[in-house]
């Protein structure tokens, strides 16, 4: 979603049949922890524990990266060219089962969205739930996964920042989401056709992820690997709001690109609007992202600005923005103000959106306006809230105005 979306959506893949939304109190942890989101070397220490011969963990190593990462394997019995004793041992003690799709949303624009569950671990009484959000476009397909559950960041004009912060996902629910989304679209096939769906992924979802930074480094090393998911770090876009100290620990350990939730050019406003601002203020963001490796004018850092109307968008606003960007491969995302029930904001006029775009351009930044998308389903950029948020009487009455008016 760092690119502007086109609003012309290729034609609907099939999918899977419809989810029914499955009770809290239903849910049953699994047993068998799933070797899914595993290093090649976490897979080799969990062969050892079932005492797998050091000889030939190398070789079941490959074999299993390459089933669950390449071809998407749901169970160990597909895994045809390891020898039947060695899947009956592996069901024993693994799965390699993915998380839980408890509801499925289709927007009218093609946009999907899914409520996973996970296990809530032995000494949670429920399970917890995340958005993942797959935005299907012209040239790509991009899918916005989640690093944490819930947020702690609480940005003013973010829907996702209204829920607490429940904990960080792991390595293996990150790269879940990604195989959950490939096995919806029926993705698994099409890796070498060049048909794929799911093309890009972003970490814009629910939470920070730099402040999950080991589990997200991990999920996405994993999804990068060209012997297995394959998505290249190029088509990888890590979204932060700004926790300055791993900002440069990313490029250097992870290699994707990065994305900066910047929304406004002066500190007093950005400590209302990103309160993280007030930690790690805005020369400090920006000195951050001069230091971050590998960016240039082919590898440019995205600054994602919510266009919020009488707040932020005046062209006072344009001209500071370009002066404090001067100097870093930028590229400019204006992202039209989703709305959400209860949210004081609006959204910028179009006009002042215009105004304020071309002022950026000639300039010299490239400034796409970005089109929203799935704001039916609540899907849109800043949307994201797990449906375990029950929305009061008056939320609902707001959110079926918006798509009304949509």
């Amino acid at each position: 979603m760092s690119e502007a979306i086109n609003n012309t959506a290729p034609a609907r893949p099939e999918a899977a049949a419809p989810l029914e939304k499955m009770p809290l109190e239903a849910y049953v942890p699994p047993a068998r922890p799933s070797l899914v989101g595993l290093s090649r070397a976490e897979l080799a220490e969990r062969l050892g524990d079932i005492e797998v011969a050091a000889s030939q963990r190398k070789m079941r190593v490959q074999q299993l990266w390459h089933w669950i990462y390449f071809r998407g394997a749901k169970s160990f019995d597909e895994m045809t060219s390891i020898s039947k004793d060695t899947r009956a041992e592996l069901a024993k003690h693994f799965t390699v089962d993915r998380p839980e799709v408890v509801a499925e949303q289709i927007s009218n624009d093609g946009t999907r969205k899914w409520l996973l569950r996970f296990p809530s671990g032995e000494k949670l009484e429920k399970p917890h739930e995340v958005e993942c959000v797959y935005i299907p476009e012209t040239d790509r397909g991009t899918l916005c996964v989640s690093s944490q559950v819930g947020c702690t960041l609480n940005c003013a004009f973010c829907h996702t920042g209204t829920q607490r912060l429940v904990r960080n996902l792991t390595a293996g629910e990150i790269v879940g989401q990604v195989m959950v989304a490939r096995d919806r679209l029926n993705d698994w096939e099409n890796r070498d056709s060049g048909g794929r769906l799911v093309t890009n992924v972003v970490m814009m979802g629910m939470g920070e992820p730099l402040y999950n930074f080991d589990a997200v480094r991990d999920a996405l090393l994993i999804v990068a690997d060209n012997e297995g998911i394959g998505i290249s770090r190029r088509r990888i876009t890590l979204s932060t709001s700004g926790v300055v100290p791993n900002i440069v620990r990313a490029g250097e350990e992870i290699g994707v690109m990065l994305a900066i939730s910047l929304h406004a050019v002066r500190n007093e406003l950005r400590d209302e609007l990103v309160p993280l601002n007030r930690k790690y203020p805005i020369e400090q963001l920006l000195q951050a992202c001069r230091d971050y490796p590998g960016a240039s004018n082919a590898r440019r850092i995205t600054f994602e600005y919510v266009m919020l109307k009488g707040v932020n968008d005046s062209l006072d606003d344009a001209k500071l923005l370009v002066k404090l960007l001067k100097g870093i491969p930028a590229k400019i995302n204006l992202i039209p103000f989703n709305p959400w029930p209860g949210t004081a904001y609006e959204c910028s006029d179009w006009d002042q959106i215009e105004r304020f775009s071309e002022y950026i351009f000639n300039a010299g930044y490239s400034s796409p306006v970005r089109t929203p998308r799935g704001r039916d389903i609540l899907a849109a950029c800043g949307q994201l809230k797990s449906e375990t948020e029950k929305l009061s009487a008056r939320e609902r009455q707001a959110l079926r105005a918006m798509a009304m008016t949509d």
